[in-house]
């Protein structure tokens, strides 16, 4: 059978994964800080679907806990590893405590870094395997302003690193056989926001399931930047031909004309 290992899985998208990997026959460990519910999932999956769950208690702002799915994942490498595990706190900037920024970075940024890195040589070593790191539409909204958006100064800056990271990653193991995916949903339905304080009861959402849909196909079809709420994909082809134009000016050695012109 198949293995899967799933971080942020109590709840959200990260249930619907599990919900879905195993009504596809994988079998699960299954990570997030709340035990009574995790146990309860993996009693409740196995029971339906007859595969072996495994739930894991650990907080991913812990680096023991970090360090030792590591050590786990490193010995035994799943076929799939969904970095879904996540902390929004919003709030400005100038008002988030440093242990909530430090939290923020931990668990959005340093927990699915080296969970992935000690998972991929034994994939790459089977020539098999899949990563995908959830991430957020948040990670496209630096230049975005407006009263409906969180203030996410930190947040946002996680999820923007993921898509960076995930892209990078996944053009070092081209024809390697190991696949690599970021997912960034919009609003879903899920406690993501009522954890944070906000009333998100009016807003239109997707349902975590849809996401989870949206992503495993795009898995199979080799898409890198999932955002399943998105009707035309061209807007990512474009997104990255501006990533490309950016990046190539690095090699220049003149100051274009506008810095010529002397200040009056």
């Amino acid at each position: 059978m198949p293995t899967a290992f799933v971080t942020g899985a109590s709840s959200g998208i990260g249930r619907a994964f599990a919900e879905r990997l195993a009504a596809d026959g994988y079998e699960l460990v299954l990570v997030a800080r709340r035990r009574d519910r995790l146990e309860e999932l993996a009693a409740a999956l196995g029971r339906t679907y007859g595969v072996a769950v495994e739930p894991v208690a650990a907080d991913l702002a812990d680096s023991g806990a970090v360090a030792g799915l590591g050590d786990r994942l490193a010995s035994s490498p799943p076929d799939l590893l969904v970095n879904n595990a996540g902390l929004a706190h919003y709030m400005p900037f100038q008002e988030l405590p440093p242990g909530k920024a430090r939290e923020l970075i931990d668990v959005n940024v340093t927990a699915p870094v080296l969970l992935a890195r000690a998972a991929l040589p034994g994939m790459l070593g089977r020539d098999s395997g899949a990563i995908i790191n959830v991430a957020s539409l948040l990670a496209f909204s630096g230049a975005a302003t407006g009263p409906t958006l969180p203030q996410r100064a930190v947040y946002a800056a996680t999820k923007a690193f993921l898509v960076t990271h995930t892209q990078v990653l996944a053009a070092e193991l081209a024809g390697s056989g190991v696949r690599v995916q970021v997912v960034c949903p919009g609003v879903v339905r899920s406690e993501f926001h009522s954890r944070q304080g906000l009333d998100v009861s009016a807003v239109p959402r997707m349902e975590p399931g849809q996401v989870v849909r949206a992503s495993l196909a795009d898995l199979e079809r080799g898409t890198i930047i999932s955002i399943p709420g998105l009707p035309d994909e061209s807007a990512i082809t474009r997104w990255d031909d501006a990533s490309l134009a950016l990046s190539e000016v690095a090699l220049a050695t003149e100051l274009p004309d506008r810095y010529s012109q002397r200040s009056a």
